[in-house]
């Protein structure tokens, strides 16, 4: 007897059609291995671990009302865990025959007739094996998927069994959206984000229930004046900065990443500057961006761009649930300032003003509401966030320790985030067995050799170590 369906929440079946002409919306990663691994192992681990989620034997089908996920009746392993060989063109390197590959899977949309996601296995490369993974965002966002791919690695712990839910519940009756952020949003704060227009407004109006308290402890006399004040930032955002980073983007991909930094050099720079790590990941970025528009010509003095960045809106230990569970605040990145220590302590400020924000909870808000909307209408909407941001940048927390996968070692793993409408730079930024990965995505149309922007991470973040070496250590006398 056919399984049956689920009612896809408001958010993923706003990320399931945000799929457009130039940007799709997959999350794309690779896992580098030593030694080598077969494509009969990859698939028995897979059809062993991963398919234990339903998510991955189920397809996005989408109807009237929005989309429900549908177990696959017509489902294979072999469609979905592929082997691909690595094309080498005359006197390029195995990683830039590999960037190119990922750049062309990272432009080629997932079927949709099946679940969305795929493997592809490079089974020979650099003494190891490569895996490259695509995964549609609808099914989770970065912190879910990190937590499945954990699972799948050696000795990774299986997904809790779930409970069958109540039929009214998969009416949406117990919608994570209308639980945790509509309800507690109330009359009020419908009303401050009632500058976004009346249409969205009305659908606030439906889907909020004034009546449900406001998060457990949030207090709406308090929190009031802020939500209005956050709405109106977002919604009264100036168009970005023009860059050579912003414009139409043509839809051809391009990947790039670096030998990871030592995170430990990150922590020390930041003890010694009284700085976060972020705070010193994210000085990096802007400096080497900074760096690669003046080698282009581009003088960004007094210019910052902005990059929109997820906040993590449930607890980690619930990651494996899946779906998407996150807001966007739009961060500043002062590329214009050239002195590392300034800006560092620039990021810094920026950084602060973020926190307590309510605009990640507006933003996902917003963002579900769109998957109520026919996509003409969604597409308008994102595009007026699209005119607003210069990239998609992402921090992923990934474990401390190398890890094993099929008996070969896990030995670098990069992952790169699509970016909506227009917007054409994603920055992913991943730690990983002591080390901070930076990948890199780009149209190129925009920037045909995101290469550029990524090697001058390490020039940025030795600036700052050295400045950090010469600091007067705790205790020493001075």
């Amino acid at each position: 007897m056919p399984q049956a369906a689920e009612r896809m929440s408001r958010v993923d079946t706003a990320w399931l059609r945000m799929d457009n002409d130039v940007n799709l919306m997959m999350i794309v990663g690779i896992w580098l291995l030593t030694p080598a691994i077969t494509l009969e192992a990859l698939r028995e681990r897979i059809g062993g671990k991963l398919l234990k989620y339903d998510r991955f034997r189920q397809k996005a089908v989408q109807d009237a009302t929005g989309a429900q996920w549908v177990f696959d009746e017509a489902f294979d392993i072999d469609r979905h865990v592929v082997p691909v060989k690595l094309e080498r063109r005359r006197g390029q390197s195995p990683r830039a025959a590999l960037q190119s590959l990922c750049g062309t899977l990272a432009t080629t949309a997932l079927d949709h007739n099946h679940p969305l996601w795929q493997f592809h296995l490079v089974e020979h490369y650099e003494g190891g094996s490569a895996i490259i993974a695509r995964i549609h965002h609808c099914i989770g966002d970065g912190i879910a998927l990190i937590s499945v791919m954990m699972s799948i690695t050696d000795g990774g712990a299986d997904p809790p069994r779930r409970r069958r839910r109540k039929p009214v519940e998969d009416e949406g009756e117990s919608d994570w959206l209308a639980d945790a952020v509509l309800k507690p949003l109330t009359d009020f704060t419908v009303k401050a984000i009632g500058m976004y227009g009346s249409g969205v407004v009305k659908s606030m109006d439906m889907l909020a229930n004034p009546r449900e308290p406001l998060l457990g402890s949030l207090d709406v006399a308090r929190s009031g004046v802020q939500v209005v004040n956050d709405a109106a930032a977002l919604a009264l955002m100036a168009d970005d900065s023009p860059t050579l980073l912003k414009g139409l983007p043509q839809g051809v991909k391009v990947v790039a990443w670096n030998e990871p930094l030592p995170l430990d050099g990150v922590k020390a720079i930041g003890k010694a500057l009284g700085c976060s790590i972020n705070d010193v990941l994210l000085a990096c970025a802007a400096g080497a961006i900074g760096s690669y528009l003046r080698d282009r010509g581009e003088d960004p003095t007094g210019k910052e761009i902005r990059a929109m960045v997820p906040v993590n809106l449930r607890p980690l230990e619930k990651a494996w649930q899946l779906g998407n569970r996150f807001g966007l605040a739009p961060l500043v990145l002062p590329v214009g300032i050239e002195n590392p220590i300034e800006r560092v302590y620039a990021v810094r400020q920026r950084m602060r003003e973020m926190k307590g924000s309510y605009q990640p909870l507006l933003a996902f808000g917003i963002l579900a509401l769109t998957g109520l909307f026919i996509k003409p209408v969604q597409d308008f909407v994102l595009g007026l966030f699209a005119k607003k941001t210069t990239a998609v940048m992402t921090n992923v927390p990934g474990p401390a320790v190398p890890l094993k996968f099929c008996g070969s070692t896990l030995r670098q793993t990069i992952f790169w985030v699509p970016a909506s409408g227009h917007v054409g730079v994603g920055i992913s930024i991943l730690s990983y067995a002591g080390g901070v990965q930076f990948g890199l995505i780009t149209d190129r149309r925009l920037c045909p050799r995101p290469q550029d922007i990524i090697d001058r991470f390490a020039p940025e973040f030795e600036k700052l170590l050295l400045v950090a070496m010469m600091l007067p250590w705790a205790g020493e006398k001075h």
